[in-house]
């Protein structure tokens, strides 16, 4: 049995190689202290991280995301093709589960850690290495902190996307949630994990927006 997705398996193995950074204040002429700004939140306590970004997106952003791209899925067997959508409150609560932990987890990635864990330098080394470094992350975050926000922001989005979804039950709309989320991790992805493979995902997205093509062309021949 293969299972065709709407987002290729392959690209999601782990959201690995990501960094963060924190938004830098300006410094302020006067000796008071800037104001926060209005969106800012007073934490109740200090954030102390745990594990790297690399495995803070393979143990749980990646797990979580997999609960929102399988949602909806064409299933090719020897019969023909089986569509699968959420039917039951178990499959909507796994999805909102997906959500909650994508749209709070996230933010987990503003929070200063290492990249990487001790060692583990990506597929950065040798002739034709298309991955950046730990180091080569961290230093194109600190030039610019406000796009890697904007790219949290982006993925944040689309989580708080599927909870309006999954409130509505609204299953057609979870097709092209699942389109805006491999967007979204994509972005990211070309921009600070392997920007030398753009060649690569242009394929890859032709592909997926062939199969999502064909998945809807085949609903909707059986609607007729």
């Amino acid at each position: 049995m293969a299972t065709r997705s709407i987002v290729g398996r392959n690209r999601r193995a782990i959201f690995a190689g990501l960094g963060v950074a924190v938004l830098c204040a300006g410094a302020c002429s006067s000796s008071k202290p800037a104001p926060a700004p209005p969106h800012a939140l007073e934490l109740w306590g200090d954030l102390k991280p745990i594990v790297s970004v690399k495995e803070l997106m393979r143990d749980m952003l990646d797990p979580a995301s997999d609960n929102i791209f399988d949602a909806v899925k064409v299933v090719s067997t020897r019969q023909g093709t089986v569509e699968r959508i959420p039917k039951t409150d178990e499959d909507w609560n796994k999805i909102r589960i997906g959500a909650v932990t994508l749209v709070e987890g996230v933010y987990l990635l503003k929070i200063p850690r290492p990249f990487a864990p001790d060692g583990d330098q990506n597929n950065s080394a040798g002739p034709g290495a298309t991955e950046l470094s730990p180091a080569q992350i961290k230093a194109k975050l600190e030039a610019d902190p406000v796009l890697w926000n904007a790219k949290i922001e982006a993925l944040r989005n689309v989580g708080l996307e599927v909870l309006e979804i999954v409130k509505q039950r609204k299953v057609e709309e979870l097709w092209d949630a699942g389109g805006n989320l491999d967007q979204a991790c994509e972005a990211c992805h070309i921009e600070y994990w392997y920007p030398g493979d753009r060649a690569l995902l242009q394929k890859l997205d032709q592909r997926i927006q062939e199969r999502y093509e064909q998945s809807r062309g085949d609903k909707a021949g059986r609607g007729r």
